[in-house]
């Protein structure tokens, strides 16, 4: 093999780490070349480094690269180092090289070399101590350690780029800069010269065009239109010429729903939620709002669809609520059960079904489960030490210990799994173990208790899983949670407690105990079905015929795709698993955890007195859902997203398209002459909407909605350039132009008000009445943009669709769900840790913002996007005043006339 570098190429770094512990696995033969030799016969333009391969192939990318050495040498790759160098090359490299370009090029320094990478490092350290593990990807180093490393090297060498406060960033660099084969890499690129060594090969690149905030952001940019070809363009025109006749056929409703041989058979759960806890934002999100937008989905697509989810109410938690509130465990599940159900309603959960654990064919159907399983050799005996309350006189289930995880220190770690680190534990292994009922320190005690043989049926779930996820819907962070379980091995796991509320075990000798709610809450699900009707084997035992889909938090992953998978497989019956598994990370609010004894965040009862409309709290959870990292809740971004997102740009398009209909032409739908501009709009609203479909068959929820808003401001963008207000006054081509335009605009209204069904179905409904929608259109969304309201079709009355949130408004709500955090900044660290460094680098972005508020006036830019960066502004001031110990000015708004 042949590696071609150049000297001070920034790629070269992490190159020859990786080659260095690839050594003597391969020959390898190291060139140096100039920056502007073109390696690669079939490249036009030149690309280094280059490793030029025995069978005279070339890999020119340096992940790929560094990727063949780390094989060479024997390391596999899983998915979350896959997730870690896709988002080195789309997200860090960016910002990365305008910081270089910045310090090297251009001789800047300071926070103008260390803005852009700072939330690229804030998210490197974020993700490295939420994990509590030494390296990016686990316990081990991985190529993504190594990309990274040799990618931020040249900048974090230099201290006063490596911010202090990022203790785990700081960390994780030393460990790999200590290690002989990144200091070699390091000696040979820069040369003793430091970063300036990089100056002669990056003076001969292009200047980056970096946008402040856009590594990990979730900002919309302005959109650029693709490049359409003729026959798209006429494809489109002819679909749209079909109107309501090319509209797929609507399936007849029935009831109970069932498998339809032949036709797509959809079958989603939500996580079931516990019964006697009141979710709260980061719950809503996780499970049953973003089923909800996959179960509407998939009804708009005219797929067979069964959604289904119910409280989780066997257990101790239930026990320990009911002693708290003197009624009995029933009594308890009976109360919760009715709030749970009251709070999804409120926010318009679509269910099929919304049921419960604690009914006769949930003991059925696990008992049934459990003796197959017994039956068949997978079910194990043993005597086990528990922790038992000696002052409450019981067992103490898992989640009622607390202590010290033994792995990594955390203090507030539940008896089974601990939430920092993510490990699961066994209770006796907590250190400082305490009753979270009355605070004592419990004591071990034998019991003797019933374990499912996992060792003994992982092969059959590895075979299942080879099967099952290569090509399917399953979350990165779902396959990673199952690999790493499988790679440490499966161990028996306990299914039985010690407790009197829960399913009652039906073997001798164990009559006093029941079934581990993780054991039988999943067949919940199944339970849940077959109260709804008795043909639900017909979904259950049906894996040819029905695609699953499961929705949940990252905590649940393994007992939904390894426990609950490895139970069915044991039971011989033919059981339908799970196809699709759907896994988001954590919500978190503003910059802690949401806490119901703390008074910290809104939970689902709350949402609904902010006088706040349950769509608005969908659409804003469903903007920040937490897909692909953890995400947080902020009031100023909710009034931030609504008023810009929403008001400005979706609810102005709708309401202008309707209301011009309604002035200029009398509430009918003027006649359409389309010019090629009017086609080549029609193919670009075919094409994103073609986009949001397969980000929703892929249940990417999050970015299918960012397709929703592209469509409404490409409506915006073509009213602003035809300007319908004064063609219509004009001659008659130009008031021919306002009815096209007009008309247009409008079928894009009535294609948004369907595509915005599964996000925000009141709001849909809203626009489907004021628009008059044949109900077809309401009911099936197709692949192509069709003319659903032709000419002379007459809409009703148009009136706004939102309302704008109020900075005084929101500011009341943060103080009031602020708790113990009320009157502090939103960013409380900055607060609490303020010293010079920090408060100089906040009066350095004040300064900055400034400079931006004041550019866009001196532009006279748009009202909307000064106001938003006026917003910022007043936010950094905010954080600086409190960083300085300063009172905050009271929030002043303006006076009507």
């Amino acid at each position: 093999m042949k590696l071609f570098v150049s000297e001070g190429a920034p790629g070269t770094l992490p190159v020859l780490a990786a080659a260095g512990r690839a050594q003597g696995r391969a020959q390898l033969h190291i060139s140096t070349v100039g920056p502007e030799e073109c390696v690669v016969p079939f490249l036009t333009r030149p690309k280094i480094p280059v490793l030029q391969l025995d069978n005279g192939n070339y890999l020119f990318s340096t992940n790929a690269i560094c990727r063949y050495f780390f094989l060479l040498s024997g390391s596999e790759q899983d998915d979350l180092t896959n997730q870690w160098l896709e988002w080195e090359a789309t997200e860090l490299q960016p910002a990365l090289s305008a910081s270089l370009y910045y310090l090297v090029v251009q001789g800047k320094k300071g926070e103008d070399v260390l803005g852009p990478i700072r939330r690229a490092l804030t998210h490197i350290d974020h993700s490295l101590s939420r994990r509590s593990c030494p390296f990016l990807a686990g316990e081990t180093e991985s190529v993504a350690d190594i990309v990274l490393w040799g990618a931020l090297y040249p900048l974090l060498q230099d201290p006063a780029y490596l911010p202090e406060e990022l203790g785990a960033l700081h960390s994780w660099f030393q460990t790999l800069s200590s290690q002989e084969p990144c200091q070699r890499a390091a000696e040979t690129v820069l040369k003793k010269q430091g970063i300036l060594a990089l100056r002669p090969y990056l003076q001969k690149q292009l200047q980056p065009s970096f946008l402040e905030g856009r590594a990990v952001s979730n900002e919309p940019e302005e959109e650029e239109l693709a490049t359409l070809t003729e026959e798209e363009i006429a494809i489109a025109v002819t679909a749209w010429k079909k109107g309501l006749g090319n509209l797929p056929p609507l399936r007849p409703k029935q009831k109970p729903v069932l498998p339809v041989a032949g036709e797509r058979n959809v079958l989603i759960t939500s996580a079931l939620p516990y019964v006697n806890n009141v979710p709260h934002l980061g719950n809503i999100i996780g499970c049953v709002l973003s089923a909800d937008v996959f179960a509407r989905y998939s009804r708009l697509r005219q797929w067979n669809t069964l959604y289904l989810c119910g409280t989780d109410e066997y257990g101790t938690a239930t026990e320990t609520k009911a002693m708290e509130e003197g009624l009995t465990p029933q009594e308890i599940c009976d109360k919760y059960h009715v709030i749970h159900a009251d709070i999804y309603r409120w926010f318009n959960i679509s269910f099929d079904i919304f049921g419960r654990t604690t009914t006769p064919q949930q003991t059925e159907i696990t008992q049934d489960i459990f003796q197959r399983l017994w039956d068949r050799g997978f079910v194990l005996q043993d005597t086990v030490e528990q922790l038992r309350c000696e002052h409450c006189s019981r067992f103490l289930a898992d989640r009622f210990v607390e202590g010290v995880c033994p792995f990594c220190g955390y203090e507030e770690a539940r008896g089974d799994q601990c939430d920092k680190c993510g490990k699961l534990i066994n209770a006796i292994e907590l250190k400082k173990p305490q009753c979270k009922v009355c605070r004592s320190c419990p004591v071990v005690r034998s019991s003797r208790h019933l374990f499912l043989d996992l060792p003994k049926l992982e092969d059959r779930l590895e075979e299942w899983l080879e099967k099952t996820v290569p090509g399917s819907d399953w979350t990165p962070n779902a396959r990673f949670i199952i690999r790493s379980w499988l790679r440490d091995g499966l161990k028996p796991r306990c299914i039985t407690r010690d407790l009197k509320w829960g399913t009652p075990v039906p073997l001798e000798g164990f009559e006093d105990k029941v079934f581990y709610v993780w054991f039988d809450a999943t067949f919940g699900y199944i339970s849940i079905t077959a109260n709804y009707t008795d043909q639900w084997e017909r979904w259950w035992k049906n894996p040819e015929q029905v695609n699953l889909y499961q929705f949940m938090a990252k905590d649940n992953v393994p007992f939904h795709g390894l426990v609950f998978p490895c139970s069915a497989l044991g039971a011989e019956d033919n059981y339908t698993l799970v196809s699709h598994l759907i896994a988001t990370e954590y919500l978190n609010y503003e910059d802690g955890k949401f806490s119901k004894s703390r008074g910290v965040g809104v939970f689902g009862d709350m949402a609904q007195d902010t006088g706040i409309p349950a769509d608005i709290w969908r659409f804003y959870l469903l903007y920040i859902r937490p897909e692909g990292q953890d995400s947080a809740f902020s009031w100023t971004d909710m009034l931030l997203k609504n008023n810009s997102e929403l008001l400005n740009n979706l609810g102005n398009f709708i309401n202008r398209a309707g209301m011009f209909v309604s002035k200029f032409f009398g509430g009918y739908v003027p006649e359409m002459v389309l010019t090629s501009d009017d086609q080549r709009l029609l193919a670009h609203v075919t094409l994103e909407l073609q986009h949001y479909h397969q980000l929703l068959e892929k249940v990417r929820i999050r970015d299918a909605l960012r397709s929703i808003l592209t469509i409404s401001r490409y409506g915006n963008q073509y009213i602003q350039v035809n300007e319908p207000w004064k063609r219509i006054k004009g001659n008659e081509a130009d008031r021919q132009r306002a009815g096209t335009v007009t008309g247009l605009a409008v079928n894009i209204a009535a294609l948004l008000s369907t595509m915005l069904q599964p996000y925000m179905p009141t709001v849909s409904s809203t626009i489907a009445a004021q628009l008059q929608l044949p109900p077809p259109a309401c009911s099936t969304l197709p692949m192509d943009f069709l003319c659903i309201l032709p000419a002379g079709h007459q809409i009703g009355t148009v009136s706004p669709l939102f309302q704008k949130l109020e900075n005084d408004q929101i500011e009341n709500l943060r103080q009031r769900f602020g708790g113990g955090q009320a009157k502090v900044s939103p960013k409380p660290a900055v607060v609490e840790t303020a010293g010079p460094q920090q408060i100089q680098v906040l009066m350095d972005e004040v300064t900055k913002q400034g400079n931006i508020v004041r550019e866009l006036k001196a532009q006279k830019a748009d009202k909307n996007q000064i106001a938003a960066e006026v917003a910022k502004l007043l936010d950094l001031k905010k954080q600086l005043a409190l960083a300085e110990g300063k009172p905050l000015e009271t929030p002043k708004g303006k006076k009507k006339k």
